[in-house]
């Protein structure tokens, strides 16, 4: 560099093991673009794309509402997700699972935090651009089919090309067929089909479009054992064979353990990250933080709501103990109730 010329642009690089943090300043000179520098730094730096991951994301955080009634759906969540992989995100109801699914697919938006996803920052995008993302590289699968029952298997399976005006690959689509075992039902209807074909259809339409990133939200929830087992089946192969990323959210222990990778999330954070899970050890987890939510739960509910809760009203106060819940006494009338739902608000407090 000669005497006197200032850089085009200045950069520093913080590293701390697990993410890189880019600190730009840049100096104002014609011919420059910072967003073109930026992406070229991150091709080069950006460690999803070093280790092979699908989609990232940083101190992800979501909340609803305000004030007192803020929800925190969301708290600082580090996570990535491999290329190639099939993953399980489980965890009792309202833990969060399902908000970190539809933020990390554009479907809701993050308080804070970053996204990466195929060296683009999704938290950065607006609607047309996240639109456009979750046409060509994200797929779908949802527990209620969502297939459109005028058309056929066939019809459903191309529809997303059909509305985005591209014509279908057909040597994958026969391939898809074929892994998927409906070679023999692309002429019937939805309602010509079980459940676990309807699936298995609503699967195809969500890898016929080639997509990067696959989600998929409870997808054997409305199906029985022997259809879950076949869908299950089929995803595992998809990924095995065709090379797809499935990240999956399921209640259920036994669907987890067709995953490669098994997450647990309870209140808003991971709580167990385990590698080629089993139905067992899933559902031990899965227990305990139900059991730790409860506990939780009643800890945190005030003596005065626990009394309502037990419609008691008028309770007086009482001191605060850590003493055992005592069993209820059977007593005709109202006097055991209120004695019970007494000793209940001693207890919460």
């Amino acid at each position: 560099m000669r005497a006197g010329t200032r850089p085009l642009a200045q950069f520093s690089l913080a590293h701390d093991g697990a993410r890189r943090y880019f600190f730009i300043s840049w100096n104002h000179r014609p011919g420059i673009r910072p967003g073109q520098i930026w992406r070229d730094i991150m091709n080069v730096q950006n460690p999803s794309a070093s280790r092979g991951i699908a989609i990232q994301a940083i101190d992800l955080v979501k909340n609803y509402g305000t004030g007192s009634n803020m929800v925190h759906a969301l708290r600082g969540v580090n996570v990535s997700f491999e290329r190639g992989k099939f993953t399980a995100i489980m965890g009792p109801s309202g833990s969060g699972k399902s908000t970190l699914m539809h933020t990390l697919a554009g479907l809701d938006s993050a308080t804070s935090g970053h996204i990466l996803f195929g060296g683009a920052d999704l938290t950065r995008m607006n609607d047309k651009q996240l639109t456009l993302l979750r046409r060509h590289k994200i797929g779908f699968i949802f527990q209620s089919f969502n297939l459109l029952p005028v058309f056929t298997a066939e019809q459903n399976i191309l529809m997303p090309l059909t509305l985005a005006g591209d014509k279908p690959d057909r040597a994958w689509f026969d391939l898809l067929v074929e892994t998927l075992g409906l070679k023999q039902r692309l002429n019937h209807r939805p309602n010509e089909l079980s459940g676990g074909q309807q699936q298995r259809v609503a699967i195809a339409r969500a890898l016929i479009t080639k997509p990067k990133l696959v989600f998929a939200d409870e997808p054997t929830g409305n199906l029985d054992s022997v259809s879950s087992a076949e869908v299950l089946g089929f995803l595992k192969r998809s990924v095995n064979e065709l090379g797809q990323t499935i990240v999956m959210v399921t209640h259920d222990a036994v669907a987890a353990s067709y995953a490669d990778r098994a997450i647990v999330f309870s209140d808003g954070r991971i709580v167990a990250d385990e590698q080629h899970p089993n139905a067992e050890v899933m559902n031990e987890l899965l227990m305990a933080e139900r059991e730790r939510t409860t506990r939780t739960t009643l800890t945190d509910t005030p003596a005065d709501q626990m009394a309502q809760m037990a419609g008691v009203r008028n309770v007086p106060d009482l001191p605060i103990t850590d003493a055992p819940l005592p069993p209820a006494v059977p007593t005709s009338g109202c006097e055991g109730t209120l004695r019970h739902a007494r000793a209940a608000a001693r207890h919460a407090r």
